[in-house]
């Protein structure tokens, strides 16, 4: 997710706008992959539509937010689907050049210049990336989910721990010790977020923004998603917290400030300077930056799942189809054609991930 550290700073967010150094969704976070069951107004007999990463909307998606912390469902095999991966956009460092034969994927992570494909049996793919993004720890294995970062990947394991691997300037993948209980996770630039099962947030990592300054206090969290320097947290009320991203230019878009009112909540992703919200019923808010239209939600749009990337936005609709919208300059708002029973998706920096339903 997010820009690589050096390789683009917000100040020059304007004149960069179109440029392959873009970065990537947090994908943020993207975040454990989940199941939503269908809401009100999601199309009949839908399969668990999910998205990868600090994309997926919590298990709470099919009910009311309640009052109580209930934090999210990690495991992406719990979805009972898996498939193979389509991947389009940016192409620079071979991140849409998908494996020959991947399949059984459950989860998928786009970051800066590189993508991870978590399968049904816990194992992890990497492909892409020019500074070593691909090369998984030895022995990795019984993961649950997978969030690609800048230039670093996160993993959950099936005991609640967290493994990374990758860009380690400021230490974004060495957890804190005896970090354990975790749920979710979300990669986002230089820092990393985990929701634990009382549902409470750590966070490690770069701190330049106040990013990993998690609110004293803050509980009840049900979903978190890392941007590019700023976190965001879903709350079991269906409010979102925000905190980090201290640029002065940020007084224009308003990234990191929650807009006034917004509530009913059940999913979020936080991009390079902007997010997207899934609310109860499936309609789709978006805030932040808004220099190639990716706040500009298509009107009308239901979503099972977002994913905000570099400069672009991409949603599940509930039959299986993915919309996008933003910046075009590589591609990565262009869906292929006859794409269909899309499970989940995930947005990089100029590039897409989907996994297209196979049963397992």
């Amino acid at each position: 997710m997010i820009a690589r550290r050096g390789a683009v700073s917000r100040t020059k967010w304007a004149a960069l706008i179109g440029s392959v150094l873009l970065v990537g969704a947090a994908c943020a976070g993207t975040g454990a992959t989940t199941a939503p069951g269908p809401t009100a107004n999601s199309v009949a007999a839908t399969p668990n539509i999910v998205a990868s990463c600090a994309c997926a909307s919590p298990a709470e998606a099919a009910a009311a937010p309640s009052t109580t912390s209930s934090a999210a469902t990690p495991a992406g095999s719990q979805t009972g689907m898996a498939g193979t991966v389509v991947a389009w956009g940016d192409d620079t460092a071979h991140q849409t050049d998908v494996p020959a034969g991947l399949s059984g994927v459950v989860a998928v992570a786009a970051g800066d210049s590189f993508s991870v494909a978590l399968k049904s049996d816990g194992t992890v793919v990497a492909w892409g990336g020019n500074q070593g993004e691909s090369a998984l720890p030895v022995g990795l294995s019984d993961v649950k989910a997978i969030s690609a970062g800048s230039g670093f990947t996160v993993a959950l394991k099936s005991d609640g721990t967290v493994v990374g691997w990758g860009e380690n300037a400021d230490g974004q993948t060495h957890p804190p010790a005896g970090l354990s209980g975790v749920v979710e996770i979300s990669a986002g630039g230089t820092h990393t977020l985990a929701l634990k099962g009382n549902g409470t947030i750590a966070a490690w990592g770069g701190d330049a923004n106040g990013e990993t300054d998690v609110p004293a206090g803050l509980q009840h969290v049900i979903h978190v998603s890392a941007g590019y320097d700023y976190s965001l947290a879903v709350m079991s009320d269906g409010t979102v917290v925000a905190w980090g991203n201290k640029y002065p230019t940020d007084v224009a878009t308003g990234v990191a400030k929650v807009p006034s009112g917004l509530g009913n909540v059940i999913a979020v992703s936080a991009g390079f300077s902007h997010n997207l919200v899934i609310k109860q019923g499936g309609d789709v808010v978006s805030w932040g930056g808004n220099q190639d239209g990716e706040t500009s939600v298509p009107s009308g749009l239901k979503a099972g799942a977002v994913a905000a990337g570099g400069n672009f936005s991409l949603a599940l609709r509930p039959d299986g189809k993915v919309v996008a919208w933003g910046g075009n300059d590589s591609g990565q708002a262009t869906v292929p054609a006859d794409l269909s029973s899309v499970i989940a998706i995930d947005a990089g920096g100029s590039h897409a991930l989907a996994i297209v339903a196979k049963g397992v």
